[in-house]
């Protein structure tokens, strides 16, 4: 059957199929980064960009885990340290006998005033 539309199937309106010159774009650099896993992942940076503001480390889309630019000796995982309670902080600003002293003040002063502060 001849015929039907010429149009069907083309971007009417949309210029000539397959055009390249879509606008300018801005020249730019690949920055390659790995994770302990070998995971390798590219970054796109602005070529202008000065090389002090672009990171030495991210965080891998795959994995989740630190990727650094030297892929022989990928970032490790640092290791989070435990919720501290505020009596852990205090422990660590205070020795054994400070604490029997600042103790001691406070017993007295609570028996002398009726108040602790």
């Amino acid at each position: 059957m001849a015929g039907g539309s010429a149009i069907r199937g083309t971007r009417v309106g949309s210029g000539p199929m397959g055009e390249q010159d879509h606008g300018n774009h801005a020249e730019r650099i690949a920055v390659s980064y790995w994770d302990a896993e070998g995971n390798e992942t590219v970054r796109h940076y602005a070529a202008d960009v000065p090389a002090d503001q672009i990171p030495e480390i991210i965080d891998s889309p795959t994995t989740g885990l630190p990727a650094g630019r030297n892929q022989a000796s990928p970032p490790q995982v640092v290791k989070t340290e435990p919720y501290k309670t505020h009596l852990a902080y205090v422990k660590e600003r205070r020795t054994e006998t400070e604490a029997q002293d600042i103790l001691a003040e406070a017993v007295d002063r609570l028996r002398t005033t009726g108040r602790p502060y």
